[in-house]
Protein backbone atom coordinates (compact mmCIF):
# COMPACT_ATOMS: atom_id res chain seq x y z
CA UNK A 1 0.00 0.00 0.00
CA UNK A 2 2.95 2.34 0.98
CA UNK A 3 5.03 1.54 -2.37
CA UNK A 4 1.57 2.22 -4.74
CA UNK A 5 0.81 4.98 -3.31
CA UNK A 6 4.03 6.53 -3.16
CA UNK A 7 4.75 5.40 -6.85
CA UNK A 8 1.20 7.22 -7.56
CA UNK A 9 2.81 10.21 -5.83
CA UNK A 10 5.74 10.53 -7.60
CA UNK A 11 3.23 9.82 -11.38
CA UNK A 12 1.06 12.80 -10.13
CA UNK A 13 4.15 15.38 -9.42
CA UNK A 14 6.02 14.55 -12.92
CA UNK A 15 2.34 15.03 -14.24
CA UNK A 16 2.46 18.52 -12.53
CA UNK A 17 -0.70 17.96 -10.80
CA UNK A 18 0.73 19.56 -7.20
CA UNK A 19 -2.75 19.80 -5.76
CA UNK A 20 -3.11 16.34 -6.17
CA UNK A 21 0.16 15.43 -4.89
CA UNK A 22 -0.40 17.75 -1.42
CA UNK A 23 -4.03 16.18 -1.07
CA UNK A 24 -2.32 12.73 -0.97
CA UNK A 25 0.48 13.14 0.93
CA UNK A 26 -1.73 14.69 3.66
CA UNK A 27 -3.92 11.99 3.68
CA UNK A 28 -0.90 9.56 3.69
CA UNK A 29 0.46 11.34 6.57
CA UNK A 30 -2.36 11.53 8.37
CA UNK A 31 -2.93 7.70 7.69
CA UNK A 32 0.12 7.00 9.33
CA UNK A 33 -0.51 8.98 11.91
CA UNK A 34 -3.32 6.89 13.48
CA UNK A 35 -1.71 3.84 12.62
CA UNK A 36 1.08 4.38 14.79
CA UNK A 37 -0.83 6.41 17.30
CA UNK A 38 1.80 6.94 20.08
CA UNK A 39 1.44 2.86 20.48
CA UNK A 40 -2.04 3.14 21.68
CA UNK A 41 -4.35 0.51 21.20
CA UNK A 42 -7.47 2.33 21.53
CA UNK A 43 -9.04 5.28 19.71
CA UNK A 44 -11.65 7.51 19.72
CA UNK A 45 -14.32 6.26 16.45
CA UNK A 46 -13.78 10.11 14.95
CA UNK A 47 -9.90 8.93 14.92
CA UNK A 48 -10.83 5.53 13.46
CA UNK A 49 -13.60 6.74 10.35
CA UNK A 50 -10.39 9.61 9.77
CA UNK A 51 -8.33 6.78 9.13
CA UNK A 52 -10.40 5.06 7.21
CA UNK A 53 -11.35 8.03 5.10
CA UNK A 54 -7.55 8.82 4.98
CA UNK A 55 -7.29 5.15 3.26
CA UNK A 56 -10.15 5.69 0.81
CA UNK A 57 -9.10 9.50 -0.23
CA UNK A 58 -5.61 8.07 -1.42
CA UNK A 59 -7.46 4.44 -2.98
CA UNK A 60 -10.30 7.07 -4.60
CA UNK A 61 -7.02 9.03 -6.33
CA UNK A 62 -5.61 5.90 -7.40
CA UNK A 63 -8.90 4.18 -8.64
CA UNK A 64 -10.71 7.34 -9.50
CA UNK A 65 -12.50 5.95 -12.38
CA UNK A 66 -13.72 2.84 -10.07
CA UNK A 67 -14.10 3.80 -6.43
CA UNK A 68 -16.68 5.60 -4.82
CA UNK A 69 -17.59 5.85 -0.91
CA UNK A 70 -20.03 7.50 1.33
CA UNK A 71 -19.13 7.23 5.28
CA UNK A 72 -22.51 7.77 7.64
CA UNK A 73 -21.29 7.58 11.21
CA UNK A 74 -23.48 10.12 13.09
CA UNK A 75 -20.73 12.94 15.28
CA UNK A 76 -22.67 11.55 18.70
CA UNK A 77 -20.84 8.16 18.50
CA UNK A 78 -17.24 10.01 17.90
CA UNK A 79 -16.31 10.18 21.31
CA UNK A 80 -16.60 6.19 22.01
CA UNK A 81 -13.69 4.12 21.87
CA UNK A 82 -12.79 1.44 19.59
CA UNK A 83 -9.65 -0.66 18.86
CA UNK A 84 -7.63 1.06 16.16
CA UNK A 85 -7.65 -0.37 12.81
CA UNK A 86 -11.22 -1.94 13.43
CA UNK A 87 -12.58 -0.80 10.13
CA UNK A 88 -9.79 -0.18 7.73
CA UNK A 89 -9.20 -3.93 6.75
CA UNK A 90 -12.83 -4.44 5.91
CA UNK A 91 -12.92 -1.40 3.32
CA UNK A 92 -9.76 -2.82 2.03
CA UNK A 93 -11.27 -6.22 1.56
CA UNK A 94 -14.24 -4.60 0.25
CA UNK A 95 -11.94 -2.46 -2.60
CA UNK A 96 -9.69 -5.41 -3.12
CA UNK A 97 -12.43 -8.75 -3.59
CA UNK A 98 -15.40 -6.60 -4.45
CA UNK A 99 -14.79 -3.43 -6.35
CA UNK A 100 -11.56 -3.94 -8.48
CA UNK A 101 -13.03 -7.01 -10.15
CA UNK A 102 -16.50 -6.00 -10.59
CA UNK A 103 -16.49 -4.18 -14.80
CA UNK A 104 -17.00 -0.33 -14.21
CA UNK A 105 -16.25 -0.20 -10.41
CA UNK A 106 -18.81 0.31 -7.80
CA UNK A 107 -19.17 1.95 -4.12
CA UNK A 108 -18.38 1.54 -0.44
CA UNK A 109 -20.61 2.55 1.95
CA UNK A 110 -19.21 2.66 5.88
CA UNK A 111 -22.39 3.02 8.59
CA UNK A 112 -22.45 3.53 12.01
CA UNK A 113 -25.07 3.57 14.62
CA UNK A 114 -26.58 2.47 18.06
CA UNK A 115 -28.72 -0.27 18.19
CA UNK A 116 -30.36 -2.13 21.67
CA UNK A 117 -26.94 -4.24 22.03
CA UNK A 118 -24.62 -1.26 21.13
CA UNK A 119 -22.28 -0.43 18.82
CA UNK A 120 -22.76 -1.50 15.10
CA UNK A 121 -20.68 -0.59 12.34
CA UNK A 122 -21.35 -1.75 8.10
CA UNK A 123 -18.98 -1.97 5.66
CA UNK A 124 -21.01 -2.82 3.02
CA UNK A 125 -19.95 -3.03 -1.09
CA UNK A 126 -21.88 -3.30 -4.47
CA UNK A 127 -18.99 -5.69 -5.90
CA UNK A 128 -19.04 -8.58 -7.61
CA UNK A 129 -20.27 -10.31 -4.19
CA UNK A 130 -19.34 -14.11 -3.61
CA UNK A 131 -21.06 -17.64 -4.32
CA UNK A 132 -21.26 -19.99 -1.36
CA UNK A 133 -18.15 -21.59 -1.28
CA UNK A 134 -16.24 -18.31 -1.10
CA UNK A 135 -18.84 -17.10 1.90
CA UNK A 136 -17.97 -19.97 3.79
CA UNK A 137 -14.16 -19.61 3.27
CA UNK A 138 -14.28 -15.83 4.72
CA UNK A 139 -16.98 -16.66 7.70
CA UNK A 140 -13.87 -19.35 8.56
CA UNK A 141 -11.62 -16.74 8.89
CA UNK A 142 -14.13 -14.79 11.51
CA UNK A 143 -14.27 -18.13 13.79
CA UNK A 144 -11.89 -17.77 16.37
CA UNK A 145 -9.96 -20.98 18.00
CA UNK A 146 -8.81 -20.67 21.85
CA UNK A 147 -5.43 -21.91 21.04
CA UNK A 148 -5.02 -19.17 18.24
CA UNK A 149 -2.32 -16.33 18.82
CA UNK A 150 -3.01 -12.90 17.94
CA UNK A 151 -0.41 -11.43 15.14
CA UNK A 152 1.68 -8.76 16.70
CA UNK A 153 0.33 -5.02 15.47
CA UNK A 154 3.68 -4.58 13.37
CA UNK A 155 3.57 -8.08 11.38
CA UNK A 156 2.34 -7.03 7.85
CA UNK A 157 -1.43 -5.96 7.84
CA UNK A 158 -4.44 -6.85 9.58
CA UNK A 159 -6.20 -10.02 8.23
CA UNK A 160 -10.00 -10.46 8.92
CA UNK A 161 -8.96 -12.67 11.42
CA UNK A 162 -6.85 -10.44 13.47
CA UNK A 163 -9.82 -7.88 13.23
CA UNK A 164 -12.08 -10.62 15.55
CA UNK A 165 -9.51 -11.74 17.72
CA UNK A 166 -8.43 -7.67 18.59
CA UNK A 167 -12.38 -6.38 18.94
CA UNK A 168 -12.92 -9.60 21.38
CA UNK A 169 -9.97 -8.67 23.50
CA UNK A 170 -11.16 -5.56 23.90
CA UNK A 171 -15.32 -5.90 24.22
CA UNK A 172 -15.62 -9.41 25.11
CA UNK A 173 -17.15 -12.63 23.44
CA UNK A 174 -20.40 -10.44 22.70
CA UNK A 175 -18.10 -8.77 19.88
CA UNK A 176 -18.42 -10.53 16.74
CA UNK A 177 -18.32 -9.91 12.84
CA UNK A 178 -20.96 -11.53 10.17
CA UNK A 179 -20.53 -11.65 6.57
CA UNK A 180 -23.31 -11.80 3.77
CA UNK A 181 -22.80 -11.33 0.61
CA UNK A 182 -24.65 -12.67 -3.13
CA UNK A 183 -22.57 -13.31 -6.24
CA UNK A 184 -22.76 -10.05 -8.63
CA UNK A 185 -24.82 -7.93 -6.21
CA UNK A 186 -22.25 -7.41 -3.32
CA UNK A 187 -20.99 -7.88 0.56
CA UNK A 188 -21.80 -6.32 4.06
CA UNK A 189 -19.82 -7.20 6.85
CA UNK A 190 -21.53 -6.27 10.52
CA UNK A 191 -19.07 -5.44 13.27
CA UNK A 192 -21.21 -6.10 16.50
CA UNK A 193 -19.41 -4.50 19.22
CA UNK A 194 -21.77 -4.14 22.13
CA UNK A 195 -21.89 -1.53 25.25
CA UNK A 196 -19.29 -3.67 27.77
CA UNK A 197 -15.81 -2.38 26.81
CA UNK A 198 -12.83 -3.50 29.14
CA UNK A 199 -11.23 -0.78 31.02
Amino acid sequence: FLYNTLDTIIWLAESDEQKQVVHMVESLSDFFRTSLNQGKDIISIKEEIQHVRSYLEIQQMRYQDILQYEICVPEELYSSRIPKITLQPLVENALYHGIKNKRGGGCIVIRGYEDRNGLVFEVEDDGIGMDEVELAAVRAKLTLEPEEELAPIGSGGFGLHNVVQRIQMYYGDQAEILVESEKNIGTCFKVYLGNQKKS
